[in-house]
């Protein structure tokens, strides 16, 4: 931003400016100025400097500036590309992990129901698999 800031101002150094002839007026002791001749046809005509003459490496500058400016504008774009890449992957992974996290909460829904309608000895063995399934649970999908 601030490289094309100096372009611009560089650009409004080199361009040229229309010179307007202005008029210095004296009445009653006041000093006007206007672009207008004084009314009594008395008064100081006064004139703009000259322009000085364009700088001619500001065109080579200006050509380098702007070949800078599309390779930056070209790297942006490249990051933000690499940014939606990244943010969709996360994304992406991230549901899947939800995913997971939901059917290992249904899992050990299940195997909680099953451990209470157990009897006899496929009690224990269901109530391990609860207690196995709960850990699993704990262990992938922290809260």
């Amino acid at each position: 931003m601030r490289r094309l800031f100096c372009v611009l101002a560089g650009l409004c150094l080199t361009a040229q400016v229309s010179a307007q002839t202005m008029h210095k007026c004296v009445v009653d002791g006041k000093v006007t100025y206007s672009e207008a001749p004084c009314a009594d046809g008395r008064g100081t005509t006064l004139t703009a400097p000259p322009v000085p003459p364009p700088d001619p490496q500001a065109k080579t500058e200006l050509k380098r500036q702007q070949r800078e400016l599309k390779q930056l504008q070209k790297e942006r774009k490249q990051r933000e590309a690499r940014d939606e890449a990244d943010l969709q992957r996360h994304d992406r992974h991230a549901a899947e992990r939800r995913k997971r996290c939901d059917r290992l909460a249904l899992d050990k829904k299940w195997a909680d129901e099953d451990a209470r309608a157990a009897v006899g000895s496929n009690a224990d063995k269901a109530k391990q698999r609860a207690q196995r399934t709960g850990e699993k649970l704990a262990l992938e999908c922290p809260r």
